[in-house]
């Protein structure tokens, strides 16, 4: 009988990355409907907003159409200009099959739009003088390694937040997603066994694991955690009141919303709220759009905030040199031809990663951005510094697809009057195409596979604990006749295992909110013994944090080190 997979209609949400331009969704269930139509709201202080632009009249009825298109339970939308809000509203539910509607004030996880806050941070310190963006690391970590000594002796702190080190994608992401029980500290020195893939900046490769390595940093620098530095240096200068460190923070009633998933790569459905307390400086913020305005007016301003100073210049968060630092291009970053003719105008003529944000270019404007996901959210901030505009949607599922269609509808309102493309109609149609790939790739898979194989040995020879180096252990058991796999720092991944072909099988994670089901591939040596166990995602749209490829599982009694998983 042919296993089957699933329709592989869920896409990637590109875990605390956004590191593409396209950045794609799914879509499974009918929504509520869209918040009603409200008029439009006052910002801070006495001073009436802007009205929206007339190509934004009919933003109700878009996102109305955005929600039922992408099946998105909730979202919400600010837009700031020239220092006021024009905007900032909800739109849809907090929760499938509950009334609660998502207002301006909704708490989202942000995810990945977290390391704009990491790199303000560390930039903060060095306008104090308490380091210098340009210092080795070791300097401030005298025992932080990479795997190579040159990079270890080389990696200055500007490198942590530009993603050019040498890594590959998402390496070492296992260490902490989906939620482990390692500390920070731990991520961080099992780093040092982490294999470095590409020349040390040399090449763009997004990670996450080097914003730990930042995290440990500022708390070193600051004598405080992460969680309070940015609460006092960051968020109470701005004024974001209502922003916490990682869901732990969140309490009963608060006006927060709950994250959906694809169950199965159809059905959307709530899944439990995540912290991430082991590297909180990659995407460890939840916030709402009207705290989110409020940063990008900052941003916009270079750092400046409304208020005067008692010498009559307006109080900042950051300094100018550190403001244009962290706008200016670090890595480049290779433009990909567009997935489908449609979105060919969204192609820049130049795309790189500063620190903590893309920088790129649209309609001949520069555009500085971010996106962030993992399970339940996506989230998009854009700015463009030449207009002072800046929008952020933020979404209570997983699709990209979502936020990029409202994005660029703002921003064509405001760059391009004449312009009304249906973005939702062109991700509609980037998503399918991306949907009919992964099936494809599926299917091949299915058409090679040698259906009539059996595996070598009898099913509990392939029982045992394997080691990766920089993971640690991986247990194989055999419970009611079928094999069971269990990360040992990760609850999450629990999953049966099934024959394949030869020694191949599949693991299927109980937990099938992940989308991230994997070839487990047993290699033999000349004595028939097991010398090696490698993985790889089956689907190409499996998120890139499950680096499932980089592991190197040996045998524990053949492991080098003979001591247990630490």
């Amino acid at each position: 009988m042919v296993q089957r997979f699933g329709s592989m209609r869920a896409l990637s949400f590109r875990l605390l990355a956004g590191h593409a331009l396209l950045v794609l969704g799914t879509s499974a269930l009918a929504q509520a409907p869209a918040k009603p139509q409200l008029p439009p709201p006052v910002s801070t202080g006495d001073i009436v907003q802007p009205l929206l632009p007339a190509q934004l009249q009919d933003f109700d009825a878009y996102m109305a159409h955005t929600l039922k298109t992408f099946e998105v339970p909730g979202i919400a939308v600010a837009i700031v200009r020239n220092g006021k809000v024009v905007m900032e509203r909800g739109f849809g539910v907090k929760e499938l099959g509950k009334p609660d509607q998502v207002d301006a004030h909704t708490l989202f996880a942000i995810a990945s739009n977290t390391k704009a806050f990491t790199a303000a941070a560390l930039q903060q310190l060095a306008d104090a003088g308490k380091l210098d963006m340009d210092d080795r690391v070791i300097d401030h970590l005298p025992w932080f390694r990479m795997s190579d000594p040159y990079v270890t002796h080389e990696m200055r702190i500007r490198d942590l937040l530009a993603h050019r080190s040498g890594l590959n994608l998402g390496a070492g992401d296992l260490l902490y997603w989906p939620p482990t029980s390692y500390t920070t500290r731990d991520v961080v020195e099992r780093l040092a066994r982490v294999p470095l893939k590409n020349g040390f900046r040399s090449h763009y490769a997004y990670d996450n694991i080097l914003f730990a390595v930042a995290t440990l940093v500022i708390e070193q620098a600051s004598g405080q955690s992460y969680a309070d530095y940015v609460r006092e240096h960051l968020f109470k200068p701005v004024g974001m009141d209502e922003s916490l460190i990682d869901m732990t923070y969140l309490k009963p009633g608060m006006d927060a919303a709950t994250g959906h998933a694809p169950y199965e790569f159809k059905d959307i459905k709530p899944v439990p709220p995540m912290a991430w307390l082991n590297d909180p400086g990659a995407g460890g913020i939840y916030s709402s759009v009207h705290d989110l305005a409020k940063w990008m007016n900052v941003q916009l301003a270079g750092g400046a905030l409304p208020t005067m100073g008692a010498d009559g210049k307006p109080q900042r968060v950051f300094s100018e040199k550190s403001h244009h630092e962290m706008w200016s291009m670090l890595t480049p970053i290779p433009i990909r031809k567009a997935s489908i003719p449609e979105l060919e105008p969204l192609t820049p003529d130049y795309y790189g990663y500063g620190e903590g944000w893309f920088l790129g270019q649209y309609q001949g404007r520069k555009l500085v951005w971010h996106t962030g996901g993992w399970p339940g959210f996506v989230s998009r901030v854009t700015m463009v510094p030449s207009l002072k505009l800046g929008v952020v949607v933020l979404t209570n599922q997983q699709s990209g697809a979502a936020f990029n269609a409202v994005t660029y509808r703002v921003l064509d309102a405001y760059l391009d009057p004449s312009r009304k493309t249906d973005w939702v109609a062109v991700y509609e149609k980037a998503v399918q195409h991306a949907q009919a790939k992964a099936d494809d790739s599926v299917a091949k898979h299915e058409q090679a596979r040698d259906k009539r194989s059996k595996p070598s040995l009898p099913l509990a020879d392939y029982v045992g604990t394997y080691r990766d180096p920089w993971y640690g252990d991986v247990t194989v058991s055999q419970e009611h006749g079928k094999l069971r796999m269990r990360f040992s720092k990760t609850e999450q991944l629990v999953g049966t295992m099934t024959p394949w072909q030869h020694d191949s099988f599949t693991v299927r994670w109980d937990d099938r909110s992940l989308d991230a089901d994997a070839f487990v591939d047993f290699a033999l040596d000349m004595d028939g013994k097991i010398r090696e166990v490698r993985m790889q995602p089956i689907s190409p749209l499996t998120d890139f944090s499950f680096d499932f490829q980089d592991l190197r599982l040996v045998p524990v009694k053949v492991a080098t080190g003979a001591s247990a998983d630490k």
